[in-house]
């Protein structure tokens, strides 16, 4: 008769075999891709569409210079400062428009029309301002979070039982409690999903900011490269930036969220 043990590692391993089909399906496109992007590189000049092995080759140049990591980690930086002001911002206003009827009924039209303005338009306005500095892109990464995270709180906000509200007030339970015992948990998934999209959106628009508006990151140099007509360095830019968002976004920010939330997945189970 088989143990709990055993019944447990049969249920696991059809999602380790799936998982590894999945890495190695991903593997394969990812070949197919690189496969395909050489063969058409032979047939174009090299500025035009450069092969792997010349932007291999502008990588391992940017890197070893120490160009690379230092205007990775200015832009970094300057889109984790956007992205905590935004939070800080973002969480308390959208929880209040939650709770406060009225208040969230008066302010229901300025929040999509904040998420519709293009990021080109703050970096405009971020530059008659700030001129050009690290305050240019951090604004321009926080005027675009801001918004996306306040529509996931008040939304998260909405979803919380009212039965639960309503007995809490019964038992006499003090206003904080209330807050961190019934509101946050509702609301913290909501929020997740939200930071998650803000940060991703984040570090698009920083591209944008610094190509307009400032001499140093990423976006800057990609600027520089394309102005130069040095596409290579453009590719070695453009895929690091991708490597480092899946690197993020699989490695960190969706394990995180798997671990918070695992009580979630549970109940639903």
């Amino acid at each position: 008769m088989p143990t709990v043990f055993e019944d447990k590692i049969h249920l696991r391993t059809p999602s380790r075999t799936w998982r590894l089909d999945l890495v190695a399906q991903r593997a394969t496109l990812v070949g197919a891709i690189v496969g395909i992007w050489w063969l058409t590189s032979l047939t174009l000049p090299h500025y035009v569409l450069p092969g792997p092995p010349r932007v291999w080759a502008s990588l391992m140049l940017i890197s070893g210079n120490g160009d690379l990591w230092v205007n990775l980690g200015i832009t970094l930086g300057r889109v984790a400062a956007g992205f905590l002001f935004a939070t800080l911002v973002a969480l308390p206003l959208g929880i209040l428009f939650g709770a406060n009827r009225r208040l969230g009924d008066f302010f229901e039209p300025v929040i999509p029309v904040m998420n519709t303005v293009s990021s080109a338009i703050w970096a405009i306005f971020a530059i008659i301002w700030f001129g050009i500095s690290n305050a240019t892109t951090i604004f321009v990464v926080f005027m675009t979070a801001m918004p996306l995270i306040i529509t996931n709180v008040w939304q998260g906000t909405r979803t919380v039982n009212a039965d639960f509200i309503e007995l809490a007030h019964t038992l006499r339970m003090p206003d904080w409690k209330i807050m961190v015992k019934i509101y946050l948990p509702t609301i913290l998934p909501h929020f997740f999903s939200g930071a998650r999209l803000a940060f991703g959106f984040g570090w698009r628009v920083s591209l944008v900011a610094e190509t307009l508006g400032s001499s140093s990151g990423v976006g800057y140099r990609l600027r520089q490269a394309a102005d130069l007509i040095q596409t290579d360095q453009v590719f070695a830019w453009t895929i690091t930036l991708v490597v480092l968002m899946a690197a993020i976004e699989m490695g960190v920010l969706r394990p995180l969220e798997n671990y918070l939330f695992r009580w979630k997945k549970e109940a639903e189970g």
